[in-house]
């Protein structure tokens, strides 16, 4: 089974690259970043390659593959030359995740349903490579059965509603994320979170043996303007431990 009593923290670098890309220049250093994470405990870094680079560069992408000590997610899109890159990189795990030109950040699930006869020959390129495959959708059933059907590995649920929405509002998205964990969990897929996560939001969904990991960034690099990034995954990786 995938399973463990202690879910991971895996940090999320984009913003460290979205920083360095607002002057165009070459700090702040993914790979120092990398390093602090490292330091800090972390058990995984997780970055997206964007078709238009505009944050990650392909480059940082082989640089983390080079010099990493932990695990690597490499969120990605079902572009061909994206899917090329992971098939080349072999990292550890992918994510594939819905993309848009104009989006800030990703803003929903992947649509499994339109999607699946694409995912399918992605996902048996991916195994092939031996990367663990995830899929980013909603707390959907239909879409978790599909992600099942395909061969995913796992799914990382998208908790950007939970942290998006107001107090009123909060039980319900946070109860829908609840009964996604247990149907994926039932239909044998490992269930990861991610999205919009930060330091008090996280505190429901913690605690949860079914869960193995959390993809967490913008929030922790946030927290890192003042305390430092080895702080501030530090203190993440404590909430998640304690």
């Amino acid at each position: 089974m995938w399973f463990s009593n202690m879910s991971k923290l895996f940090v999320n670098i984009d913003h460290v690259a979205t920083l360095r890309e607002a002057r165009k220049v070459n700090i702040p250093s993914l790979l120092e970043a990398l390093f602090e994470c490292q330091l800090a405990g972390a058990q995984g870094v997780t970055i997206h390659l964007r078709e238009d680079e505009r944050h990650v560069k392909r480059k940082d992408v082989y640089d983390i593959k080079l010099h990493k000590t932990i695990p690597m997610n490499l969120e990605s899109s079902i572009n061909e030359d994206i899917v090329g890159v992971v098939c080349d990189v072999v990292p550890e795990m992918t994510c594939i995740v819905p993309e848009k030109r104009q989006e800030i950040t990703t803003e929903g699930g992947l649509n499994v349903v339109d999607l699946q006869s694409c995912l399918k020959p992605i996902i048996e390129r991916y195994h092939q490579k031996n990367i663990e495959v995830s899929l980013f959708i909603e707390a959907d059933k239909k879409m978790i059965a599909l992600a099942s059907d395909l061969g995913a590995d796992a799914i990382e649920i998208h908790t950007g509603k939970y942290a998006n929405a107001s107090y009123k509002e909060r039980g319900a998205e946070l109860d829908i994320i609840r009964a996604g964990i247990d149907f994926a969990y039932d239909k044998g897929l490992k269930v990861n979170l991610g999205h919009g996560l930060n330091y008090e939001n996280i505190h429901p969904l913690l605690k949860n043996p079914k869960v193995s990991e959390f993809n967490i960034g913008h929030s922790i690099v946030a927290q890192a303007v003042f305390v430092g990034l080895r702080e501030a995954v530090s203190e993440m990786r404590r909430l998640i431990e304690s």
